[in-house]
């Protein structure tokens, strides 16, 4: 047994090891377990869900404290962390910080595994840019693509316009977007149509064709194709599947 799990095996089992969080500046630190609820959080975390006390987080998952759109996000990347068994490092995401603001933030997710090696859950960081820009500068670089792009992916949106409002040309916003997104401008367009088709068909009762034209899409048919590529099933089945009642439609 090398030196280091020779002192993780001596460790007490109660040893608050995240407290080590409270003392470095702007970091949020959080642990939850395989439901993906809290088990352990530092004082930086409370203060973003407005809490006082970790015992007010512990047991609750992240569609308790956040809202649903940031909480489908989470576990996205939580749910990848657990099934890969592997970390999940710089993730650039736009959250609300303390003062009720929109701000970029840094994110790290690593699994942690029992003495045996089975994943137990995972635990993350969540940090400001403000105290690392070399890793959020590339982001702010496309923001107002990114800004545009939320704002008109409803619409038939034009790559030039993205790059004019970006300042940039389209071969410098094509090449930026796959350096920090690793994905293209429209496949950044089609996965948040994606994401937003998602939220529409478990929470309501539209007729898929409705979803489908409201969202930039041809038709139907183009709209099942690109949903099936993306999570696996159609949207009614995806719609039965997120709904106690499903709601009769037609599928393509």
């Amino acid at each position: 047994m090398n030196k280091k799990l020779k002192f993780i095996e001596l460790m007490a089992a109660d040893t608050p090891f995240y407290q080590l969080f409270e003392h470095l500046p702007g970091i949020s630190f959080f642990a939850k377990n395989r439901n993906f609820e809290i088990v352990c959080a530092n004082s930086s975390f409370l203060e973003r869900v407005g809490v006082r006390s970790e015992s007010e987080v512990i047991g609750k998952t992240d569609y308790e404290l956040f809202p649903k759109s940031l909480a489908e996000h989470f576990r996205e990347d939580d749910d990848w962390v657990l099934t890969h068994g592997k970390p999940k490092l710089h993730i650039v995401e736009l959250f609300v910080n303390p003062d009720g603001l929109p701000g970029w933030y840094l994110t790290n997710k690593l699994p942690v595994r029992d003495k045996q090696g089975n994943i137990l859950g995972l635990m993350g960081t969540a940090q400001n840019y403000q105290y690392d820009r070399k890793f959020i500068q590339p982001y702010l670089q496309i923001e107002p693509a990114i800004h545009y792009i939320r704002e008109h992916f409803r619409d038939s949106i034009s790559i030039k316009d993205v790059a004019s409002m970006a300042k940039m040309s389209i071969r410098q916003l094509e090449r930026r977007f796959n350096e920090t997104l690793k994905m293209s401008p429209r496949e950044f367009i089609t996965k948040l149509r994606i994401k937003t088709a998602c939220e529409l068909l478990t929470r309501g009762e539209e007729p898929i064709l409705n979803i489908a034209v409201s969202l930039g899409f041809y038709d139907q048919s183009s709209f099942t194709l690109q949903f099936r590529q993306h999570m696996g099933v159609t949207p009614l089945q995806y719609r039965k599947e997120h709904q106690s009642n499903g709601v009769p439609d037609s599928d393509s």
